[in-house]
C-alpha cells in the first residue's frame, strides 16, 4: 500500500451538479452525489454513489485490478437491453484508508457507455 504524497497526489472532491450515465439509450446512472477523484497525471474520473445507478444493469466480471494507492478494484459488465458491454464499470470495495471516500461508488468508462453527462 503507497500513500498519495506530493509526487503521487490523489484529491477526492464533490463534484459541482448534476451527473448522468446512459446505455444503449436509457439513463443507468443519475446523481447528484458525485465524487472527482484526480490522481497524479491522469484525468479525473467520476465516482458515483452506487444506490444512485440502476443495480439490474451491473452484472459481475471476475477481472480484477491492483492499484498501489486505491486497492483492488473489481469490474462488472454493463446490461441495459443491447449488446453487453464487457467490465465498462469498476469499483473499489474496500478502497484503501487515503481514498475511502469512493467506498460504495461505481465509475464507468466514458468508451463503454453511450454518453456521461457532467
Amino acid at each position: 500500500m503507497r500513500e498519495p504524497g506530493p509526487a503521487h497526489p490523489i484529491t477526492i472532491t464533490p463534484h459541482r451538479g448534476p451527473v448522468r450515465v446512459r446505455l444503449d439509450g436509457r439513463v443507468i446512472a443519475e446523481t447528484r452525489r458525485a465524487l472527482d477523484l484526480c490522481e497524479a497525471g491522469y484525468e479525473a474520473v467520476l465516482y458515483i454513489p452506487r444506490e444512485d445507478v440502476a443495480e439490474s444493469v451491473l452484472v459481475p466480471n471476475p477481472r480484477r485490478s491492483y492499484c498501489p494507492y486505491k486497492g483492488e478494484a473489481f469490474y462488472f459488465d454493463l446490461s441495459a437491453g443491447g449488446i453487453p458491454q464487457a467490465a465498462a464499470a469498476w469499483s473499489y470495495e474496500n478502497p484503501y484508508p487515503a481514498v475511502a471516500r469512493i467506498r460504495g461508488h461505481v465509475a464507468f468508462y466514458p468508451d463503454r457507455v453511450d454518453t456521461i453527462e457532467a
